[in-house]
């Protein structure tokens, strides 16, 4: 199963909105198949290993990280060519939580008489998928809040220079979390200071969907991050206070514009704006700025893991990451477990994930 595991890591990036699913087959005590889902769309694990195993796996087990799908869907159910293959034994890290297949697949396998084994590894095996798994409850997309700062916590000078805060190697870390997501989202603040692309360019792997939480319509048409739709789409978040004129004006450009009800001072309600992106089946959201966008999704409670890239220098008077949470008692702060620590360049990377409000 750790071999599974380490097999489906391959597919970080690619398998999305699909779960990364790593297989390995055993007969006699030898490994004679294994692989992993490469690309959405494309054969699931067990498919894979099962056609590049060297010899036939009638009466062979095979140990794979998530529940065997029964269903049809871009491919066919793992389940019949498993059945048809005919293993004696699956050996399952988790339950896949769709509930196309929760438990459907494991019933099947065993009113064929295939033996199956559940949980092995399960923590990691969810723990791996931690973006799917949430998606699928909730169809809500996994958000991730990334942000690099300097030691004494700003993300900008006084005047709102940026570049560079972090090094080479953090820059290149920070595309490589773009590509692990199916969007990437920043506030209109972000566009009119900096005009990003948003794309993955320092690392080999997939674009994500561009999405700018706009309430005005105060984007250029001529901005950057509209370039490149063939690779890379861009979608607007917007309110009824745009002009029509403009957004018909994008939409014209193939810019996708959603107009989303106010929530708090006039802004885009972000809990409204997840909950379409999930209709959009936009499974994760890696939230990079500016300011005011995390400190939004800091207060309302929205995202899921966060990961925070500090830097050796020290600026002062700046910007801060996280603005007034109306946090008064320590007692009310948000709390984190900090899971990973290590480093990039000459920074030091923390990420973390939700834990509660204390209490």
């Amino acid at each position: 199963m750790k071999r599974a595991l380490k097999l489906a890591g391959k597919g970080e990036g690619w398998a999305s909105p699909n779960p990364m699913v790593g297989a390995v087959i055993v007969k006699e005590g030898k490994i004679i198949g294994e692989g992993y889902h490469k690309r959405f769309g494309e054969n699931h694990a067990e498919i894979n290993a099962i056609d590049n195993a060297s010899e036939s796996i009638e009466g062979a087990t095979l140990y794979v990280t998530l529940e065997p799908c029964s269903h049809y869907g871009k491919t066919p159910p793992c389940v019949e060519r498993i059945i048809d293959a005919k293993a004696s034994e699956v050996v399952i890290g988790t339950t896949d939580p769709n509930p196309l297949v929760s438990g459907k697949g494991i019933e099947i396998l065993e009113n064929h008489g295939i033996k199956t084994t559940v949980g092995i590894l399960e923590e990691k095996c969810r723990a791996l998928n931690e973006k799917y798994f949430k998606f699928i409850e909730t169809r809500i997309p996994f958000i991730t809040l990334k942000y690099a700062q300097t030691i004494d916590g700003r993300i900008a000078t006084s005047t709102g220079r940026s570049k560079w805060i972090s090094s080479g190697p953090s820059l290149k870390y920070a595309h490589k979390l773009r590509s692990h997501h199916d969007g990437v989202l920043v506030g209109v603040g972000t566009v009119l200071k900096d005009d990003p692309e948003l794309t993955v360019r320092l690392v080999r792997g997939r674009n994500p969907v561009r999405i700018v939480v706009d309430p005005f319509l105060k984007i250029p048409v001529n901005a950057r991050i509209f370039g490149n739709q063939k690779d890379s789409k861009t979608i607007i978040a917007t309110t009824s206070r745009s002009v029509d004129e403009k957004r018909t004006l994008l939409k014209e450009e193939g810019i996708e514009i959603i107009v989303i009800d106010e929530g708090d001072n006039n802004h885009v309600d972000l809990k409204k704006l997840l909950i379409e992106l999930g209709k959009r089946e936009i499974s994760s959201i890696l939230v990079e700025g500016g300011s005011k966008i995390i400190t939004s999704f800091v207060k309302e409670r929205l995202f899921d893991r966060m990961v925070v890239i500090t830097a050796p220098k020290i600026l002062g008077k700046g910007i801060e990451a996280i603005g007034d949470l109306g946090i008064e008692k320590m007692d009310d702060s948000i709390g984190l477990t900090f899971d990973k620590v290590y480093r990039k360049g000459d920074d030091i990377i923390v990420e973390g994930v939700k834990t509660r409000i204390m209490d």
